[in-house]
Order: C-alpha cells, then structure tokens, then sequence
C-alpha cells in the first residue's frame, strides 16, 4: 500500500462529531469533497485553522462560504520569528518581499485583529510556543507574537487555540500572566497526565490527535484518561499526524473516527457517549 493513498473511509459514527482542528488549505481535494467525505462518516463541523496571513485570510472566505466550517485566524508560533527576522529568502509565503522587524509583525498581527472581528471566524490561533522548531534567539518574538494573540481573543470574544510544542512551561506561565480567555483550546494536546490535571482545573479544553493512537504515546493516553470529559476535544491537525494502522498516510477530517474509538476505548466509555460529549463541547469551545 503506498504512503501517499488516502486511507480507506472508517465504519461512520452513530453520533456526530466535530473535527476541532484541520487544515484543509493543505490538504488535496477541494474543500466540497473533503467535507463530503467527512459527512459521509457522521464528520459534520470542522475549525479550519490558519498559521500565517494567507492561511487566516483562506480560512475566514472558506467559513464565510460554508455553514460547517468555522474559523480560527493566526500567525503560527513559528510564523512570529520569521517575520520578525526577515524569511531566510527574503520572501513570505506570498511572494511578497519581508523587510522583517517588529513593525512588520505589528503589521501582521493588526491584520490577524481585523479577520478575528468577523463573526464566521470563532478562534484566534493556533498560536502559543514552539521550543522545537524555534530555538532561543526566536523564542521573544514568539512570547511578543503569543501575548498579542490572546489580547485579540480576549478583546473579540473569541476561543484561543493553541500550539504548544516543548514548551509546556513557558506557555502555562504566559497564559497565567496575562489571564486566559474565558475559552482556551490546547490543540494537539501534548503534555503528560499532570499538566491535564492543571489545565482541567484553569477550564481549558484538551484536543486530541491521531498520536494518541501511536504506540510510544502511553503518556497521551495517561493524559486522555484524567481529563475530564467535558473539557475533552478530537481533531485530525490534517494532512499531519494520521491515526494508527493509518500512520504516515495523508490524513483528513473523515479520520475522526479513527481517533475517538481509541479515545473512547482510553476514557472506557462508548463511542457514542463520547461523541455526543465532544460534539457538545466544540460548539460550546467555539462559541457556534
């Protein structure tokens, strides 16, 4: 079987349930079919999330254009330092030249401000911190870039989601300078079991991707198995991070299946219970 066939369709759930989480700016296909297919397994809502400016802008137009697709607007961690610094080629991803500085980010960051007004846009991220791919000389203007994205979330009303690679610390620190937004989504939950202890007992929500299925992730599955349920999300983070026996093949909303049968088999409850709890708790996180 070849690594870049899209995986077969899974049986459909009974109950249906968001994707919290995907991008299907990245993803082949038109944004119709991949809907349709995700339909097809009782897949109904997704958050389409951007990571730079051209992302957050294809984002809004998509859920502007769709009933069940719902926006989530920012630069990546990752995006703050290359604008800051200027991209290695002297170019963003739009081909424009990128003179860099902080006035440039202070640019980007007024436009994330204006698409997070719009009412079809219900988050602001994914932004956070990322001390695996940024290294130490980035990490102030990611903390610049991360503080002003929850300010945007707080002053619009709108759920914070966010990126948050090796840098557990760091990012419980900001949040708790600055105080969370009332709805604070932790996408592609990573941490262990006692940091979902703390982040249940601050209310944020924990989104859970298709490595909680990989065989190394025992302590993801620790963490699913304290969170409490009503503070519990799926997501595909699509085309990225396929679920088990799927793993290394391009991913999509339709694989949410995939995913919440090995949560719900970790929570040790049925798989419509845990469907119809998640699906209560995306409206309620995004506000929809």
């Amino acid at each position: 079987m070849s690594r870049t066939e899209a995986p077969p369709l899974p049986e459909p759930l009974r109950v249906p349930v968001a994707d919290s989480h995907t991008h299907l700016d990245m993803q082949d296909g038109t944004v119709e079919e991949a809907l349709a297919r995700a339909a097809a397994v009782n897949v109904t809502t997704v958050v389409q999330v951007g990571c730079d400016l051209a992302g957050s802008r294809w984002a809004a137009e998509t859920a502007a254009a769709h009933p069940r697709v719902h926006a989530s607007v920012a630069l990546h961690p990752n995006e703050a330092p290359r604008i800051v610094h200027g991209d290695p080629d002297g170019h963003t991803r739009e081909g424009v030249r990128a003179p860099g500085g902080r006035a440039a980010l202070e640019e980007a960051l007024a436009e994330i401000d204006a698409l997070a007004a719009l009412a079809h846009v219900r988050g602001v991220g994914e932004t956070g911190l990322d001390h695996f791919r940024t290294g130490p000389e980035g990490r102030a203007a990611q903390e610049e870039s991360f503080r002003a994205h929850i300010e945007i979330a707080k002053r619009h009303g709108k759920a914070l989601v966010i990126h948050d690679r090796e840098a557990h610390a760091d990012v419980l620190r900001v949040l708790a300078e600055v105080g969370a937004p009332d709805r604070t989504v932790f996408h592609c939950y990573s941490g262990d079991a006692e940091m979902a202890r703390v982040c249940a007992r601050a209310g944020y929500f924990m989104s859970f991707a298709g490595n909680v299925t990989f065989k190394n992730a025992q302590p993801l599955r620790d963490a699913l198995a304290v969170a409490p349920a009503e503070l519990v999300l799926v997501e595909t983070d699509a085309p990225f991070l396929t679920p088990a026996p799927y793993r290394g093949r391009p991913n999509a909303p339709y694989l949410i299946p995939v995913t919440l049968r090995a949560m719900a088999e970790v929570k040790g409850v049925d798989e419509d219970t845990l469907a119809a709890t998640i699906d209560a708790n995306t409206a309620r996180a995004f506000d929809y």
